[in-house]
């Protein structure tokens, strides 16, 4: 009987609650497994109590929480750079009889499993890279890719295989945003000769961190407001509802006639590309 087995999901599911030892075994051994960027509540064992953004991501989710279907019985769904699991242990919470987390750092996954595990939620969990979602071969009902696109070297490209491969109904998106707030409403075309529009604080702009940005050499690019949302749209992607400063809900929408074609599912050479949340 390994570790886990001791308290899975069939004591989890009677709402058995494990006992001092146990307690203290679960603590041990998500230390062994840290350091988490998910704090996760495993039966009162946090996996991160000291998180620098306090109860991260509980403290982001409060702000859309509500925006999300509660009830998702009979429903798929996908959680793109899946990190600690946070996000696929609330969909299941939510009755979604699929769950399926990705992300391409396998400590993450190691993480995302045992919490898992731990609460008693069947989901399952795959080394993936964005890249190759394309891979899985389904559609599903809700597809979550919330703090990736950051950690992208090429985010465009995710955003296109998303809609292309993987969004049935809605897509949660949620990008780190620096600049301004404002959106500057654009004309569909400029003349050559045309410059001062892209000194104006609300143009597309996707800034690009060459080194580091927060000691993380993983963050690659930062947008403002005006460019996430000028980017889901060029995907392909509806913004149905934004519920919080980050964050936007979407459904797949119509290609305009003038967008370039999406490219097909491809692989990246490792470290090309990184999945986070």
């Amino acid at each position: 009987m390994t570790t886990l087995d001791r308290f899975g999901p069939a004591r989890a599911e009677r709402g058995e609650r494990p006992g001092p030892d146990r307690l203290e075994e679960i603590r041990r051994r998500a230390e062994s497994l840290g350091p988490w960027f998910h704090n996760i509540d495993l039966h009162g064992v946090k996996t991160a109590p000291e998180h620098f953004l306090g109860d991260y991501p509980a403290v982001k989710f409060a702000g859309f929480a509500d925006a999300l279907p509660a009830d998702l019985t009979g429903k798929s769904v996908l959680d793109i750079g899946c990190n600690g699991g946070f996000y696929s242990i609330e969909m299941k919470r939510r009755g979604a009889s699929r769950v399926l987390g990705v992300d391409s750092d396998v400590e993450y996954l190691m993480q995302a499993q045992f919490a898992a595990e731990i609460l008693g939620l069947n989901i399952e969990f795959r080394t993936m890279s964005v890249y190759d979602i394309g891979t899985i071969g389904e559609r599903f009902d809700v597809v979550l890719f919330m703090g990736v696109l950051y950690h992208l070297r090429h985010p465009l490209l995710a955003l296109d295989l998303i809609r292309e491969h993987v969004v049935g109904d809605l897509l949660v998106f949620q990008s780190m945003q620096r600049g301004s707030r404002r959106i500057e409403p654009l004309e569909p075309d400029y003349p050559f000769a045309e410059t001062e529009i892209f000194d104006q604080p609300g143009y597309p702009r996707l800034h690009f961190v060459e080194n580091r940005y927060a000691n993380d050499p993983t963050n690659w690019w930062v947008p403002n407001r005006a460019c996430a949302e000028a980017m889901l749209r060029s995907a392909g992607f509806a913004i149905v509802a934004h519920p919080e400063a980050e964050v936007y809900l979407c459904r797949p929408a119509e290609r305009s006639p003038d967008a370039q074609p999406v490219y097909p599912a491809r692989k990246f050479a490792p470290g090309e590309g990184s999945d986070r949340s």
